[in-house]
């Protein structure tokens, strides 16, 4: 066994998931802390069905309170080497009191926790490709830039970009070494393509499937890259025990992805069903009503052909033998999970009735 405790706040997530099983399969001792018995039940079983070497200890963790209703002198915790905070609320729609809560309060309630515990070497965070690299000198925020940047931004969004920059000045200000990890669209598992997220690109695959996608966004320099869930959780496995990862920002993420249009119409053929021959330039798609679009308008900041600093993260992974896996191939099968998994869902919807 590993010297290593982790633990891991958001362990019931898509990520965290993910993360918790790498963990495990690292000989790492993993806390999971979750919300509710029930939810880590949840995660112990689908372990079990996902070849974790053993299960993870469960913590009840209410993120609503300033200590997360724990007590960093207790023994659970005189252990712990490292912490990952992946919980957060990844939602459209939100209200921006509701995102500052989910996303930013409770990101600075993390840090100041793991100040406190005797053991630590190492808080990771996990930020977003979008968001990352944020200015820790600029906070506190004031309350009118707040109001400006969840609106300009959307609440969702907006709220990560304050979170980003808020994690990094609370944890410099108590001295907290920290690795920020900057993901991109996290599809499945490379091996099976398995995911439990749907919203974001994962939306736009499964209308494309029904034929509800209208046309291709973006054009041929429209990047929205991705990185698979096994990947970044051996990345951020790998974080805690390299020391030039210290107080450093690393965005994750697969350069070769695809121009979005030609990773829909790839996916499509894939799929075998009807690809619309119309692309709609970004800037375009972002002034026509959302009746007339069907998309989310906190999703359209997205389509962008902007690029991002990952050469560090790539030689970081590549000095411990971590290599992206095929990327087309990886989209594929998570196509096919993701479509395999609703038409079941719809299967059993109808059985019920």
């Amino acid at each position: 066994m590993s010297s290593r405790h982790a633990l891991v706040f958001g362990a019931t997530g898509h990520i965290g998931q993910w993360l918790v099983r790498e963990l495990l399969r690292q000989g790492v001792a993993v806390t999971a802390a979750v919300r509710t018995e029930r939810s880590f039940r949840r995660l112990a079983d689908w372990l079990s069905r996902h070849d974790a070497n053993g299960t993870a200890t469960p913590l009840l963790v209410d993120f609503s309170v300033g200590d997360l209703g724990l007590d960093p002198a207790s023994g659970a915790f005189r252990s712990v080497t490292e912490v990952h905070n992946v919980a957060g609320a990844f939602a459209f729609g939100m209200t921006a009191a509701d995102a500052h809560s989910a996303n930013v309060a409770s990101a600075e309630r993390v840090v100041r926790f793991a100040a406190k515990l005797p053991a630590l070497t190492r808080l990771v965070h996990l930020s977003g490709y979008r968001v990352g690299g944020q200015d820790p000198a600029e906070v506190p925020w004031a309350v009118e830039r707040r109001a400006s940047e969840y609106k300009r931004l959307g609440a969702y969004e907006g709220s990560k970009v304050e979170s980003d920059a808020v994690v990094q000045a609370v944890a410099l200000s108590l001295g907290v070494p920290f690795t920020m990890v900057n993901p991109a669209t996290v599809i499945g598992d490379s091996v099976n393509g398995e995911s439990s997220q749907v919203l974001g690109l994962a939306s736009s695959v499964l209308d494309l499937f029904h034929g509800k996608l209208p046309a291709l966004p973006g054009n041929n320099r429209t990047f929205v890259p991705v990185v698979t869930a096994d990947y970044l959780a051996a990345f951020m496995a790998l974080a805690p025990v390299t020391s030039e990862a210290e107080n450093a920002s690393y965005w994750v993420l697969d350069d070769a992805t695809p121009p979005l249009p030609e990773l829909l119409r790839m996916l499509g053929k894939h799929l075998n069903v009807r690809v619309p021959w119309l692309k709609i330039p970004s800037g375009l798609l972002k002034r026509l009503p959302p009746k007339l679009t069907g998309a989310d308008p906190e999703t359209l900041s997205f389509l962008s052909e902007d690029r991002y600093p990952t050469i560090p993260a790539l030689s970081l992974a590549e000095q411990h033998g971590l290599h992206h896996p095929p990327v087309e191939t990886a989209l594929r099968r998570w196509a096919d999970y993701l479509v395999a998994a609703e038409l079941a869902a719809s299967s059993n919807r109808v059985a019920s009735m």
